[in-house]
């Protein structure tokens, strides 16, 4: 797959031009709707579908598929940021109005990491091919473990990089609007938002780890890696206010995660014996997400109401 430098070149100029209308759309601090979220959720997935129809209009369909199952492994996966991000923002009781200015810096962060991390596991696969079964390896060992401790409850307090960070930067336990450092007795000191941001970031790189070796299972073109990986990555923020009031429900995904990442980690391992076609893999991992959220959801409706015959949040 030949990609021209400019094609690199307009990707990136759309990536930060999408960036820069996001981010002058809150501009100003605000708690983001349910309604905007949808909508700028929305915009995002259509961003992301529409490219990948360029991809497959100039590349023809193999590329086209890989890009959409390297899109649908990582936006699946970006569910368990939203865990996270959930649980970071109740402990340090972030205002809902500075959520989406962490959640802004942390998604740049992300990208400019993930860029790092796909270019170096191209390099190693280039010169060294069977890093791709290490890969299947860990993945297959992650999904594992992510199975295994499926009902277990992160606790951000015992966050090692918490520690660090209290222990070597100069912090207040105050909110200062949406500032991350303010000058207090003469010297800057950072705010709670700070805090949150590095943790963000650190936990993104984490979950790095795994989605971007999960892509390499599907694709080894570093441009649909990196498209794909980008494209999901642009709505994690929407889809975090979409999501975040029902995250509690989703009792099975960690459960479907987890049989996602074991699935392309074995078709990773298999490379030279059998090459699972792209459209079974997209058939796959779509239809582990759905059944995951379904069931989620099934189970844990409210009980309908003996006289209404409706559940609770339904009557007005």
């Amino acid at each position: 797959m030949d990609v021209p430098l400019w094609a690199w070149a307009a990707v990136l100029a759309v990536i930060l031009a999408m960036l820069a209308v996001d981010l002058f759309a809150h501009r100003t601090a605000h708690v983001v709707s349910v309604r905007e979220a949808a909508i700028w959720s929305g915009v995002w997935v259509s961003l992301g579908l529409a490219f990948g129809g360029v991809v497959w209009w100039a590349y023809g369909a193999q590329a086209g598929g890989e890009y959409f199952a390297g899109y649908l492994i990582e936006k699946s996966l970006a569910v368990d940021n939203v865990f996270v991000f959930a649980l970071m923002f109740a402990y340090f009781a972030v205002p809902r109005e500075y959520q989406h200015r962490v959640l802004f810096y942390g998604v740049l962060g992300a990208l400019v990491f993930r860029a790092i991390f796909i270019a170096g596991g191209a390099v190693l696969i280039e010169n060294f091919s069977w890093v791709l079964y290490l890969f299947g390896a860990f993945l297959v060992f992650t999904g594992w473990k992510m199975f295994t401790h499926r009902n277990e409850q992160l606790d951000p307090s015992r966050n090692p990089v918490l520690s660090l960070v209290k222990k070597w930067v100069p912090s207040t336990e105050e909110y200062h609007g949406q500032k991350f450092w303010v000058k207090q007795a003469g010297k800057w000191v950072a705010t709670p938002l700070f805090t949150v941001l590095i943790l963000v970031e650190v936990t993104d790189i984490i979950f790095a780890v795994d989605s971007i070796p999960a892509i390499f299972a599907v694709t080894q073109e570093p441009f649909l890696v990196f498209t794909s990986n980008a494209f999901a990555i642009l709505g994690l923020r929407a889809m975090y206010f979409l999501l975040a009031d029902l995250i509690h429900r989703f009792i099975y995904l960690k459960a479907g995660l987890a049989v996602v990442l074991v699935f392309v980690g074995v078709k990773m391992l298999l490379l030279d014996v059998y090459k699972i076609p792209i459209w079974l893999s997209i058939a796959v991992i779509a239809t582990t997400i759905t059944v995951a959220v379904v069931w989620s959801l099934r189970a844990t409706r409210e009980p309908a109401s003996p006289s209404t015959g409706r559940a609770p949040s339904e009557r007005r």
